[in-house]
């Protein structure tokens, strides 16, 4: 198992490569939240959107820079989500919420929504959210649909939509609007959901590209790393997600918990992933659907994921063979591909069945991922513009193409490079237990994708 023992406080020198953890001043001693110890006085510094806060009703990590805003019950009211900024709202139990986007006529915009509901909350399998852009005429640009899935446990899923220049739909300048609402029949009275929102906006290009998806590359199943293991703590959403790079990483996972892992990929580079969850201490029956393992894109949009049942014996789930990163692959009619259109943070996550601990104990479990990365990087499509946020879009120093070691490059240029102290473990590892300043859990994502993009 893991290290990150109760009440140990674990301080590594330097840049240890985990996304959300500046650098830290004013340590002394240990305070107690949420069940798990913490440094107190332990202040974040340097980047606002790799910090988190939490939210009372769940584990869930919010960017401490996000800002509240109301949900409107229609378009009159509805407020402005600005691209590179992180929102906080609430989904009401029944009726839609409303948001309000202006773009122009070049740019391609996408937005992001999770729910987070109640730990405690009854959910059924085919619950979750919907996420759709229409223009000032009620026309869908697209729509994207996430359940619960058969885990039926609560659990933050995410959705997406967009509006991409260059179609057919959704073309003009102007007024859009974001509409999020509960998909599936609940047969039990809804509770509202806390919400996260994000906006970002990419570029056209300078010149025409491609209009076609890449149809050579190498589709065949990678042979998974075999690295000596590195051990690295899970983050507990985008915002405190964990660095990746090539390699073997090991963790503990906790039945109803979510781990997340940010995983730089550049133009050019092919990533490889899968996820083993480890053996349990007795065998005690099965449970369907035990470990869910999911891709997204630096747009928080689904790319891939890859369920397995649990029987007590380590189980390997492995994602599906994904393309080199490709502006082109936009083109393609496969979700998989079409999603690996930008380079960039892409995010691994991890879930555990609740269903798990009637089995097999409360754990945690052994947790093992291979990430391996393949072909050689290149410049970018040639942008016309920066993204927003900037950078997005960008690998920063050139990428995690090395060993695990080179994931540690990759937070340090986040935090600006500072080379001093880094990060922090605590705490013990336990169903509902989470770890500040970027290291911990939260409950998420059994995904399934209705809905196209416009």
């Amino acid at each position: 198992m893991a290290g990150g023992l109760p009440g140990v406080l674990l301080v590594l020198p330097g840049s240890v490569g985990l996304v959300g953890l500046p650098g830290l001043s004013g340590l002394s001693g240990l305070t107690e939240f949420s069940g798990v110890a913490v440094a107190a006085g332990a202040t974040p510094s340097g980047s606002s959107s790799a910090s988190a806060s939490y939210s009372s009703s769940s584990s869930y990590a919010f960017a401490e820079d996000a800002r509240t805003v109301p949900a409107a019950g229609g378009t009159t009211d509805a407020v402005r989500l600005e691209p590179g900024r992180t929102y906080r709202s609430t989904l009401p139990g029944s009726g839609e919420a409303y948001y309000r986007l202006v773009l122009d006529a070049t740019s391609n915009a996408y937005v992001s929504a999770t729910a987070v509901p109640d730990p405690d909350a009854t959910v059924s399998a085919i619950e979750g959210i919907r996420v759709s852009v229409q223009d000032a005429d009620g026309r869908s640009c697209s729509s994207e649909t996430t359940t619960f899935g058969a885990a039926r446990s609560p659990h933050p899923i995410a959705a997406g939509g967009s509006r991409e220049a260059g179609g057919t739909r959704c073309q003009s300048a102007g007024t859009y609007y974001v509409v999020v609402e509960r998909a599936g029949t609940a047969d039990f009275p809804p509770a509202d959901w806390d919400l996260e929102l994000t906006a970002v906006q990419e570029p056209g290009l300078a010149q025409g590209g491609a209009t076609e998806a890449p149809q050579d590359w190498d589709s065949g199943t990678p042979a998974p790393p075999t690295d000596e293991p590195q051990q690295r703590r899970g983050g507990a959403g985008f915002a405190t997600a964990a660095s990746l790079g090539q390699g073997v990483w090991t963790d503990d996972i906790a039945p109803g918990q979510t781990l997340f892992y940010e995983v730089p990929v550049d133009w050019g580079r092919q990533v490889s992933a899968t996820a083993e969850l480890g053996t349990a201490s007795a065998d005690s029956g099965y449970v369907s659907s035990a470990l869910d393992f999911s891709l997204y894109n630096p747009v928080r949009a689904f790319v891939a994921d890859k369920s397995v049942g649990y029987d007590g014996k380590q189980r390997t789930a492995a994602l599906a063979p994904l393309p080199p990163v490709d502006h082109a692959n936009r083109h393609s009619f496969t979700g998989r591909v079409s999603e690996m259109r930008f380079a960039g943070a892409y995010y691994l996550v991890v879930h555990l069945s609740a269903d798990v601990a009637e089995r097999f104990g409360d754990g945690p479990f052994g947790l093992t991922l291979r990430v391996g990365m393949k072909g050689d990087a290149h410049s970018g499509p040639g942008y016309a513009g920066q993204s927003v946020p900037e950078g997005l879009f960008a690998v920063r120093g050139g990428g995690l193409g090395g060993g695990p070691g080179a994931a540690v490059g990759g937070a340090e240029e986040r935090d600006g490079g500072d080379g001093a102290m880094t990060a922090l473990a605590v705490g013990g590892i336990g169903a509902g237990s989470v770890i500040l300043v970027g290291l911990g859990a939260w409950t998420a994502a059994a995904r399934r994708r209705a809905g196209g993009a416009g």
